[in-house]
């Protein structure tokens, strides 16, 4: 069995597909129309990670409740620090700074897409 993807419904496909795309690197792999909604399929580079942004022709005005089940995606970077110039340069803040997770130089962050779904980011430290 292989896992193929997640999906989250999203209010403003444009803000979505900008943050998933120029944020974190993720390429439009395809889309597809269904009766009341278009699939749009985002890959990350290497193609092990696939998210499905639901957008619904009937999306709640005030958009979708984040639950209170779901946790966060993860994410990982070569260098927060790097990233953190691309974040700021693209107008997007972090939910909680880089902070060092273990003592050991591995850094933890996260930030939120448009609709409030959380992201850790994660840069390890090679031994």
């Amino acid at each position: 069995m292989k896992f193929l993807h997640t999906m989250i419904r999203v209010k403003d496909i444009e803000k979505s597909l900008k943050f998933y795309t120029e944020v974190l690197d993720m390429e439009l792999g395809h889309q597809k129309r269904l009766e009341d909604c278009t699939l749009y399929f985002l890959n990350d580079k290497e193609k092990t990670c696939q998210i499905e942004l639901t957008y619904n022709d009937e999306t709640p005005k005030e958009g979708y409740i984040v639950g209170s089940g779901f946790g966060h995606f993860a994410f990982a970077v070569e260098s927060l620090e790097e990233f953190s110039k691309k974040l700021f340069d693209l107008g997007y803040e972090y939910l909680y700074a880089p902070f060092d997770l273990n003592g050991k130089g591995s850094k933890i962050a996260f930030i939120q897409d448009p609709d409030g779904y959380e992201i850790e980011l994660i840069e390890k430290v090679v031994w």
